[in-house]
């Protein structure tokens, strides 16, 4: 929000927004410090989308990325080879200069160290504690920009791609409606492509009413399949700056900023099929403060 206050543009400030959570390692399932695949390396995905030009950039199933955000909005600008994977990507990368690093942490090893005399059962995987991606939505004078970075789901196979880098699923952003963004089990939120599904649902309702709705129909859809359901979580800001936000958890969290108002952590929860949001309270933000000092939160 500093940013915006010194006059950033609300694309610049969406890219600071996600690379400040790739570039701290007490997350664990983004950037630095990222929880590997099931062969201890960390591969990340990241997307980016304007809103203005429905330009859209991607990297899946990269490794060795400092900031995978930067290298997915440098990619937005180009029309075609905008979506590039593995060594592709990360070519594309040295190509144009940006910085390497290894994100695998001494924690996130051990981590994986300590799973791997645990069976993982890939077909029952969850996301990270209830969401494992960092969306960040912007809006500002008519503009509207998506950026999503995450290190995906937690001992996954190497190469598997969740729902972050494929646009309508991880996130969709139009400038003459709003963006939304996705985080939780990526294989079930392509199912739906809930992002575009719930832009579309914001041009004849509230960014709340479309989460809500988004989500419940999906949800409905999916258990007529009979299948094992994962988490979803998503988030929603129309082009008016109003947001929404809906949940199959019993907690999600995420943070609402304004240009001139202060910025806010909320929980989202879903009890018996009712979504409601809340303000978290200084209780609820000293517990989420110690999970992170002692490495157990996201």
């Amino acid at each position: 929000m500093s940013q915006l206050h010194e006059g950033a543009s609300i694309s610049d400030a969406v890219q600071l927004a996600v690379m400040n959570v790739e570039d701290n390692p007490l997350f664990h399932s983004v950037g630095n410090g990222g929880l590997p695949n099931e062969n201890g390396k960390v591969e990340l995905d990241a997307a980016w989308m304007d809103g203005n030009t429905l330009n859209y950039g991607a990297v899946m199933a990269v490794e060795g990325l400092k900031n995978p955000i930067a290298v997915a909005r440098k990619l937005s600008g180009k029309q075609r080879n905008n979506v590039l994977a593995g060594e592709g990507a990360l070519q594309y990368a040295i190509n144009n200069q940006f910085a390497m690093r290894n994100n695998l942490s001494s924690l996130s090893l051990k981590k994986w160290k300590e799973q791997l005399v645990i069976e993982t059962n890939h077909e029952t995987q969850e996301a990270y504690d209830g969401h494992d991606t960092v969306c960040i939505l912007g809006a500002k004078n008519g503009e509207v920009i998506a950026g999503l970075s995450t290190s995906g789901l937690f001992m996954k196979h190497a190469g598997r791609v969740g729902d972050t880098p494929i646009i309508g699923s991880g996130c969709y952003a139009d400038s003459d409606i709003g963006s939304a963004a996705a985080t939780g089990v990526g294989e079930d939120i392509m199912k739906g492509c809930l992002s575009y599904e719930i832009v579309r649902l914001m041009e004849h309702m509230s960014p709340q009413q479309a989460c809500t709705a988004a989500l419940a129909q999906h949800q409905k859809r999916l258990q007529r399949s009979k299948n094992i359901i994962g988490s979803m979580s998503v988030i929603a800001l129309n082009k008016e700056g109003e947001w929404g936000a809906a949940t199959t958890k019993n907690e999600f969290s995420f943070v609402v900023g304004q240009d001139e108002g202060s910025t806010e952590v909320w929980i989202s929860s879903c009890e018996e099929g009712k979504v409601s949001n809340t303000r978290a309270s200084d209780e609820w933000l000293k517990k989420y403060a110690d999970a992170l000092k002692h490495g157990s939160g996201n």
